[in-house]
Parts: structure tokens; sequence; C-alpha cells
């Protein structure tokens, strides 16, 4: 991983690092530092503070959204303790609230250590690398330091970009029909065309560290129960896969729904609601994650199976090369019917395929990457489709009108999110 410049002292104005990256320039918000560290976007098997100890986390805490701390109630292990209970709360655990800024000195020019609502602030975790070795917490206390930046899954300047695609949906539809109005159309296809293959790599690089990190059946669950949280509540859904692994849903079987309550109250206070569909709220998409667990326990398993299958040239008996005969026998034989309509697409696009490619050799990378440009496009903003055919993405001479596919939209929210970042 090679960020923009690491090293070099980022303008901070309003929490936000303002860096310089293969774009041109992009801001680099604390609260996206926050949500990586929600999310657990990060080596947590390489942890080591600054101090030169291991760190080892037992809960990363909860994302406080008012005044105060970011994270309370996180509990972790500093250095190695002999004989250490792995049980939260035992011996060498520690139980305290979370701070996270982009530098270490912004602890102090928000004049935290005289505020004793930060009185229970056991770690302070920054983006950027540090010369301090200890923060100076309220009443002197030494709170031990941890950077990120070395660790993340992604470059930041993708992690920002992701951040810009996900914030297009409320930009004005007339702002963006601007922008792509003052674009002739042949610089359109070959920028489109350039960031949906920045975009598949970027996804498969994310894939292939979550595996890295968390093995096969873990980073599936995870990469599963966040397309479920949708955007609104993708983060309380990664703090749930976190809190509560595949193991857990499968020995709950018939009581899946039981598990599925108690993970909604674990995140109550976080979830999102307001402008979701009924359907797609977080409380009905965890208790279907319940029924799927309980009708396909191996479904992991069956989709890397699957994979390599298509990978080789062959799959099950009957699918050949049929897309529609693909996705109804995932959508049956993996999801047991569970998910469907344009969630089955997004999940399949987002993080099966993905998951399929950093899993496998280059040769079957490039069937998954063929496989998702052509894709259907799943869920994605009404508004940018009309813009996607207003200004033709996606269309030829000789097929004027067509579908719009995965890869051709997913390449037109890349180019437009580097326009949201300039």
């Amino acid at each position: 991983m090679k960020p923009s410049d690491p090293h070099a002292e980022p303008f901070e104005a309003g929490a936000v690092a303002e860096l310089t990256g293969l774009h041109g320039a992009f801001g680099f918000p604390e609260r996206l530092l926050q949500q990586i560290w929600l999310r657990g976007e990060f080596d947590d098997k390489a942890l080591r503070l600054r101090d030169g100890r291991s760190l080892r986390l037992k809960k990363r805490g909860r994302w406080n959204r008012l005044a105060g701390p970011d994270f309370r109630d996180a509990e972790f292990q500093f250095g190695d303790v002999p004989g250490a209970s792995d049980e939260a709360g035992g011996e060498g655990w520690v139980r305290g609230d979370v701070e996270v800024h982009l530098r270490a000195q912004d602890w102090d020019m928000h004049g935290h250590a005289r505020d004793q609502a930060y009185a229970e602030v056991k770690l302070h975790v920054v983006l950027f690398p540090s010369d301090k070795t200890f923060t100076a917490g309220v009443g002197g206390v030494r709170i031990p330091i941890l950077e990120l930046l070395p660790l993340l899954e992604k470059d930041i300047e993708a992690y920002a970009e992701e951040a810009a695609v996900e914030g297009i949906a409320g930009r004005p539809f007339s702002q963006l029909r601007t922008a792509l109005a003052e674009v002739p159309a042949d610089a359109l296809a070959e920028a489109v065309a350039r960031h949906s293959l920045r975009r598949w790599a970027v996804k498969v690089q994310l894939a292939r560290r979550r595996i890295d990190r968390l093995g096969w059946d873990w980073a599936c669950h995870q990469s599963a129960l966040e397309v479920l949280g949708y955007r609104p509540n993708r983060d309380p859904m990664l703090a749930v896969a976190a809190a509560y692994p595949l193991a857990r849903w499968r020995e709950a079987a018939g009581a899946g729904l039981a598990l599925a309550e108690e993970a909604w109250n674990f995140q109550a206070e976080n979830w999102r609601q307001g402008g979701v569909r009924p359907a797609n709220l977080p409380r009905r998409r965890l208790a279907q994650y319940a029924a799927w667990v309980a009708a396909r326990p191996s479904w992991p398993l069956r989709l890397l199976e699957l994979g390599a299958a298509l990978a080789a040239g062959g799959g099950e008996p009957g699918l050949k090369r049929s897309r529609t005969a693909l996705r109804k026998w995932v959508a049956d034989e993996i999801c047991a019917g569970e998910v469907g309509g344009t969630r089955f697409d997004t999940w399949w696009c987002d993080a099966a395929l993905p998951l399929l490619a950093a899993a496998g050799d280059a040769d079957g990378g490039r069937i998954f990457q063929r496989c998702w440009q052509g894709w259907g496009i799943g869920d994605a903003p009404a508004e940018l489709v009309r813009l996607a055919r207003e200004f033709g993405v996606g269309e030829t001479e000789d097929k004027p009108r067509r579908a719009l596919v995965q890869g051709e939209l997913q390449g037109l929210l890349g180019w437009l999110a580097t326009l949201d970042r300039a």
C-alpha cells in the first residue's frame, strides 16, 4: 500500500485532511477514520502502539455520535500479559473509551485533557504518524497511541473515493448533470471504462485483505451483513458481524430469530430507519440473514466450491454459461431464496464476486471480473441510472439502447466521485 504522502503534515480544517493523490486533491475527514475503526477495516493482528507494545482488541467500542469520546466501552489488552484471561474484563484486559483523530496533536487542539468527559479514554487512535509516544490525558494520565495508516486495508485515496461514491446519492441531480454535459462522449466512455477497472481492483483488494485477516468464512459473513445493511446501516451491520460471528448464527439454528433480535438490540442506538423502505429495515434484514444461515449453514463453502468450478470453466450441472441460470442457482442453492431482487445482484457484485476473485488465481480473477462487468446493476440510485441513460453510458452505434450493466455503472460512479473530491 502506498498512500499519497503519509509523512507529510496534512492541512486540517474542520477535521478534514487535504491531500494529493493519483486523481488530484481529496479530503479525508475524521468521520471517515471513525468509520474505518468501527468497521475494523485494518489489520488487527498486527497492532502495535507507539511505545512498542502490542495491542489486542476484544471490542472496538460503541460509536458515540454525541458529545464526548468517539467510542465507548471498548476492551483491549496492552502488551503480552502472561497468564492473562481471554475473557473480556479478566486479568490484563482494559475497559474504557477510545478517541479517534487524524493527528495526535488534535487532542490538544480540542482541549480534551481539560474535559472530564474524556477521563475514561484509554486509547488514542490516529491516522498519520506521530512523534509522540503517549497522549497526555485528563489529570496527566498517559494514553497509548495507535497509528492506523500502516494497517489499513486500502490506501487512503481509495477510502476517500468510496466515501465520495456513497455521497453521490445526496448530491443535486442538476449538479451531476452539468458535470456530465461538459464531457465529450468519447472522453466519458474512456473515463467510465478506466474507473470501472479501478473500482473492481479496489473491491478485490479489500476482499483479499478480509480473507487474509478473517479467513474465508468470516470474510463472507462480514460482507453479506454489510450488503444487507444498505448504505444507511452499513456501519452497524459491520459491528454486528464482528460481535456475532458466523458460528453463532449456525449454532442458533431454530433460535435464529432470537439471535437476530439480540443483534438488533446490540446496535439499537445506531440503526438508521428514516427513509428506509420497510422491506429494507435492518431488523428485517437480520431476521432474513438468520433464516439464510439456518437453511444454508455452509453457504460460504458452497460459494467457494462454485467459484472453483466456474473458474475451471464448468459449474453446477445445467448452469453452463447462462447468466440467468447462474443467478437462479446461486439465489436458491447458496442464499436459500432469502436474498432476491436487486439486493441479490448487489451482494453478488459487491461481495461474492470480489471474494471469489481474491480467493482464486489470476485466470479465475479475470473470469469473475468479466462476470462482474456484465452483470445487472443491482441497487442503484434511480437518478444516476437516468443520467447514464441520458448521456449514453454503455451505448454503441450498433446497440444504441440496451440494459445498463454493473461495470458501466461502477465506472460512472468512480468518475463522478473524483469530481466530487476535486
